[in-house]
């Protein structure tokens, strides 16, 4: 079988890194010291169509039939953006898989005309709330409450490590709350839209984080938000189960970001050690220095082969156990993969790697993420190790 990309899919990503090249990596340095958040570049991004690619026709998406691979084109333009900067990419990702897709999958046509036209476009970015303080992992420990009140729910609780929830642009969130209390004692979970500006929400101050310095992640409080009963997203009861399955297409997009980043260390490393000289001739021609970059290399093709494996299956309608199985694999090994490439890449270029005026520095403190979000190393081998039949808990 084979994952070469079409013309259609490699004309496709030269776009998007002519757009990386020329609209963020000559500001990004700048953007990454100052925190900023750049909203003419999330704006740029959506005149591009990049919030649209899985999104249909009439709500301004791309409109790309399954053979035509829409997530696969996703996964390309977050590879690219996180070539130049994992942040840039991290906010397409979350703005696609974490703010537009739970309402195209489970919204009804309300929703949709309501939300979507001005997600699809750019305009506007939406939040994902599923993790809480006492709720990372075991999201099913959700303490967040909804109450229907008349023909309104009145939502409490907190959600934290949200990407995309407080910029000037967010126009909502989509959280995760108890509504009940199902046979048994389990809580029942369903899934809420929270529009900005909602009296009792609030974007808590943006965090002060270790890297994605240029996205935006705020923690976020409610007490007694009052939002209509018909912004229940899907069915009563089955939120949880819908941010799971919203997850699976997340865990493939990190693993896309994750190869950017590899690429993105294979090419510095590259372009340095031939530029380096020492002893005589440039550092490339050591052995110490030649076989690490090939290792980053091997790691490149690896992870680029396991994402667009499980984007062409995501695209060609797989079984969902083969996919979630898939989906995995690709996360766990492209997640780790970067945080080795960025330490070997800090360590070819030796003091200079210590340094914040070089890139990276920049991607070393980006890449341990990767191995947290969208469900930790830990959670991937669970997942991996249950889908071989093994009972682990």
């Amino acid at each position: 079988m084979s994952f070469e990309l079409s013309r259609e899919h490699e004309e496709f990503r030269r776009s998007v890194r002519d757009f990386a090249e020329a609209e963020i990596a000559p500001h990004v340095a700048q953007w990454d010291r100052d925190h900023h958040f750049p909203v003419d570049v999330v704006h740029k991004m959506g005149d591009l169509g990049l919030f649209g690619l899985t999104a249909p026709e009439e709500y301004g998406g791309a409109g790309l039939a399954p053979e035509d691979g829409p997530f696969t084109s996703l996964c390309l333009a977050i590879e690219e953006l996180g070539r130049v900067d994992q942040s840039i990419g991290i906010t397409l990702e979350a703005g696609v898989g974490l703010g537009i897709n739970p309402i195209l999958t489970f919204g009804d046509d309300a929703q949709k005309q309501e939300h979507l036209p001005d997600l699809v476009a750019g305009k506007l970015l939406a939040g994902f709330g599923l993790t809480e303080p006492g709720a990372g992992s075991d999201a099913s420990a959700t303490k967040t409450k909804a109450e229907l009140v008349d023909d309104e729910w009145i939502v409490n609780g907190a959600k934290q490590f949200i990407t995309n929830s407080g910029s000037e642009i967010t126009s909502l969130v989509t959280v995760t709350a108890r509504t009940g209390t199902r046979e048994g004692g389990k809580p029942e979970i369903s899934t809420i839209i929270v529009p900005s500006g909602t009296p009792g929400f609030t974007a808590e101050k943006a965090y002060d984080k270790l890297g994605w310095h240029i996205s935006d992640t705020h923690p976020l409080s409610f007490e007694d938000a009052h939002v209509p009963a018909g912004n229940l997203l899907g069915d009563r009861g089955r939120g949880y189960a819908q941010f799971l399955a919203i997850l699976d297409d997340g865990r493939v997009a990190i693993a896309a970001l994750a190869t950017g980043l590899i690429q993105a260390c294979v090419d510095l490393c590259t372009s340095y050690s031939l530029e380096r000289q020492t002893m005589g001739g440039p550092i490339g021609r050591k052995q110490g220095v030649a076989f690490q970059i090939a290792d980053l290399e091997v790691m490149l093709h690896a992870s680029r082969m396991l994402t667009y494996r499980a984007a062409a299956m995501k695209d060609g309608g797989a079984p969902l156990k083969d996919f979630k199985h898939a989906a995995s694999i690709a996360k766990l090994y492209t997640s780790e993969s970067a945080v080795t490439a960025t330490r070997i890449a800090t360590q070819i270029f030796g003091g200079y790697g210590f340094m914040e005026e070089y890139p990276v520095a920049r991607f070393y403190r980006d890449a341990k993420i990767l191995e947290i979000g969208e469900g930790t190393s830990e959670v991937q081998r669970m997942l991996i190790a249950r889908g071989l039949g093994l009972p682990v808990e």
